[in-house]
């Protein structure tokens, strides 16, 4: 079954360019170097599936013509990868269902926290409707199409009545996920995501090796990077490069940059054969 990945954002948290800084990448004119918060969509088995929720996911959504998602996956719960979830209201809205939400209990305990009001009750009319599904990064999930899931009534004066839906469930997929962590010593949980053959892996900067057999025989890989030297949570240049040749993928591909490596013409040529910047809008497949 293939996968088919786009690259919706390819920045770290700050984005690129950074509010207020003049950089040489900062300033480039190079449109690969203007990089939205991190976070990828993935066509797969039938399913379109999204890696991350963040602030800049309605110009993500929007210059990407996302009209329908199956579900959303989210990595950790870092406000640059989940604070633009209240967006997903839209999609309530037009698809008349809630949205499916993959992640783990930790991430979940922080979503409520951090958008109490979606799931208050009684309910606040309008707030984004969520089913929220936990996982961990011990075994493989099923992600199903959300064609069976309840529909959304919109009744004014109420809200969104929840109305059980009479089409049989659709396709499904089994998705792979890796365990990584975002700091040595604290050790936040991560997970990245296997589809098929591509692997979408954002926010480590230590993967233990039992997890990287999970990642024998892919076609492509990403990684994260934001800068040459070491990084008290993400990997340095030499790191990833390093895990690139570990898990032998056919095509390796760094994401989640900062302006603190160089403009993408520059990147490009310094690094090896089959290494890769990647930039917003890219596909791989």
């Amino acid at each position: 079954m293939k996968a088919r990945l786009t690259i919706l954002g390819s920045g770290t948290s700050s984005g690129v360019p950074m509010i207020g800084c003049t950089c040489p990448v900062c300033t480039s004119t190079d449109p690969r170097d203007s990089r939205l918060r991190a976070s990828a969509l993935v066509e797969y088995g039938g399913l379109s599936i999204l890696i991350d929720c963040g602030p800049d996911f309605r110009l993500q959504a929007l210059r990407a013509g996302i009209r329908h998602l199956d579900a959303i996956l989210l990595t950790h719960n870092h406000m640059d990868h989940v604070g633009g979830l209240d967006d997903t209201r839209a999609l309530n809205l037009c698809e008349r269902h809630p949205v499916n939400i993959y992640c783990e209990k930790y991430v979940e305990e922080s979503l409520r926290h951090s958008y109490a009001y979606a799931f208050a009750e009684p309910r606040y009319q309008g707030a984004p409707e969520w089913h929220l599904h936990t996982i961990d990064g011990s075994a493989p999930f099923t992600v199903c199409s959300n064609d069976g899931d309840e529909i959304l009534s919109w009744e004014k004066g109420f809200g969104y009545r929840h109305i059980e839906s009479h089409t049989a469930p659709g396709a499904s997929v089994e998705v792979i996920p890796i365990q990584g962590w975002h700091h040595k010593v604290k050790k936040l949980s991560v997970l990245g995501y296997r589809f098929g053959d591509i692997a979408y892996i954002t926010d480590m900067n230590l993967i233990e090796d039992c997890e990287l057999e999970k990642l024998h025989g892919l076609k492509a890989v990403t990684i994260n990077c934001v800068k040459f030297d070491s990084h008290h949570a993400h990997f340095s240049l030499h790191e990833a490069l390093d895990f690139f040749e570990k898990v032998g993928a056919g095509e390796s591909y760094i994401t989640h940059i900062s302006h603190l490596l160089p403009p993408h013409a520059l990147f490009e040529k310094i690094l090896p054969p089959h290494v890769h910047p990647a930039y917003d809008g890219m596909i791989i497949e």
